[in-house]
């Protein structure tokens, strides 16, 4: 693939601070997608089975709220089992409304399901769900506007992202809306290293994947076996801190620029935020939403919220 200006510029940008980094976009081409599909079903990590058997426990609750003729609006395309299960309960959507900025994931997304639930208005919108973006009109009107952002991906933001991204959901709520979100919990520490340090290395691959990534697409060239997985949880700041730590001093180039990087030091591929429910749902408030219902599993690992638009 051609490398896009606007993206190289951006990684560029996000290497010349003092504290390098790159976006968690770039985790996910084709190799990063299926190395994360495998980290899901590894037995540290808790967050995709724990919310699934969320969403089978209380799916006649979680429909009930939604209610019928709701427009049910996906932030990232979604042909998971969290989206089919809701669309299995949800027999009187209005429209599924998935949303992508990967143009080609989108499409294929929107073709499986509506090869699996062939009398659902299926209306994909390529956009960048952080930024607002418009609506398609469904073919019957819907009632009501129901956010739908799953598997704690809220947590790769950072506070002020976080806040905006949710004020852009509470615009796509429209009056009357609501929003349906996964939430990771702040729980023992162990439990949460874990999940990011797993015991077969399938997470260290997904993370270093991204220096092959660029290397590969974006004309980089970082020698990938000089850099370690890193993965910690910060009491302090209630997140995982992501990097790749580079094992020597060493130098590499993307796009022209050149940049040097020491032996010890770190670049930031993500974070992971934890949240309490008293913090998440104050941050909710700020951005104009109440909690109107919370389901956790019995360990508290991970919630499943519902909130509706003050």
């Amino acid at each position: 693939m051609a490398a896009d200006v606007t993206e190289l510029e951006e990684i560029v940008d996000g290497l010349s601070g003092s504290q390098k980094q790159i976006s968690p976009k770039y985790f996910y081409d084709e190799r990063g997608s299926q190395l994360f599909d495998d980290i899901t079903q590894l037995p540290e990590y808790y967050l995709t089975n724990t919310e699934l058997g969320i969403m089978r426990d209380n799916i006649a609750e979680i429909s009930e709220l939604v209610g019928k003729q709701a427009s049910l609006i996906e932030f990232g395309s979604g042909s998971s089992l969290k989206t089919r299960i809701l669309l299995e309960h949800l027999s009187e959507l209005a429209a599924y409304v998935p949303v992508d900025i990967s143009e080609q994931h989108l499409h294929a997304s929107a073709d499986e399901i509506r090869e699996r639930f062939p009398h659902i208005d299926v209306q994909p919108v390529v956009a960048d769900f952080t930024q607002e973006f418009a609506l398609p009109m469904p073919m019957v009107m819907p009632i009501r506007n129901v956010v739908y952002f799953s598997g704690s991906t809220i947590g790769n933001f950072e506070h002020d992202m976080a806040m905006k991204l949710l004020r852009v959901m509470h615009h796509e709520a429209g009056k009357g809306g609501a929003l349906l979100i996964g939430v990771d919990l702040q729980k023992d520490p162990t439990i949460i290293e874990n999940a990011y340090n797993d015991s077969a290395g399938v997470t260290a691959e997904f993370n270093l994947n991204i220096l092959q990534h660029l290397n590969r697409d974006y004309g980089a060239n970082f020698d990938v076996s000089e850099f370690e997985h890193s993965a910690n949880y910060d009491p302090n700041e209630g997140r995982v801190v992501i990097e790749l730590v580079s094992q020597s001093d060493q130098r590499f180039e993307i796009a022209g620029a050149a940049f040097d990087i020491a032996d010890g030091e770190a670049i930031l591929t993500e974070y992971s935020h934890k949240y309490t429910l008293d913090g998440f749902a104050e941050m909710a408030n700020n951005a104009g939403f109440v909690v109107e219902k919370v389901w956790t599993d019995a360990e508290k690992l991970f919630s499943v919220q519902f909130l509706t638009r003050q």
